[in-house]
């Protein structure tokens, strides 16, 4: 069984490590968990073909990002700018809070 922990969150820059859009940056939009997925604006985006429905009206072909394995993904750090592992850091009122491996910056507010 797989574990359920994502190292990123919503809204975090990342850097995409592998696949079609190897070195590119964009924002999370959505983490799944069970899944072990990411979704991340302007990455990983396909053609599909959309029937009308009442929601949406126009058919045709659209643009849609589809989820990325959380692997394929490192987190940037606001600070320094470069991709960087997370580590955990307990503070004095037992918040405990995602740290750069890099240059020590407390990634959550």
């Amino acid at each position: 069984m797989a574990s359920n922990k994502v190292h990123v969150k919503k809204g975090d820059s990342v850097l995409v490590l592998s696949g079609k859009d190897r070195g590119k940056r964009g924002k999370v939009l959505e983490v799944r968990p069970r899944e072990g997925k990411v979704l991340v604006e302007g990455i990983n985006v396909v053609k599909k073909h959309q029937k009308p429905t009442q929601k949406v009206m126009q058919g045709g072909i659209i643009d849609k990002e589809i989820p990325l394995d959380r692997s394929n993904v490192m987190l940037i750090c606001k600070r320094c700018g470069k991709p960087t592992r997370t580590g955990r850091s307990v503070l004095a009122d037992g918040r405990s809070v995602r740290v750069c491996k890099r240059c020590g910056e407390m990634l959550d507010r």
